[in-house]
């Protein structure tokens, strides 16, 4: 069998996601220390406020916001690294 043939995009998914999350999470950790507060620089997008759809019966509210920082950047690369070696 070749090498990588049985991986799983499921698994790839997990693991950026399971990235994304700790990488954010050191770089709002790391915020405080002056020397490191470099990892939590970043910039957000998406919908500042949320959108509402009034239809009388049903309200739909839509929001999402996403913030993308040097610390869970770094989080991508090192899980997409860590699924290599999988």
């Amino acid at each position: 069998m070749a090498k990588g043939a049985g991986k799983n995009g499921w698994a790839l998914f997990l693991l950026v996601l399971a990235g994304v999350v700790l990488g954010s999470f050191i770089g709002h950790l790391a915020s405080g220390v002056s020397a490191l507060s470099w990892l939590d620089y970043g910039k957000s997008f998406g919908l500042s406020s949320p959108l509402t759809l009034d239809i009388g019966v049903l309200v739909i509210t839509f929001g999402l916001t996403i913030k993308f920082s040097i610390a869970s950047i770094l989080g991508i690369i090192i899980a997409a690294i860590i699924y290599h070696f999988i």
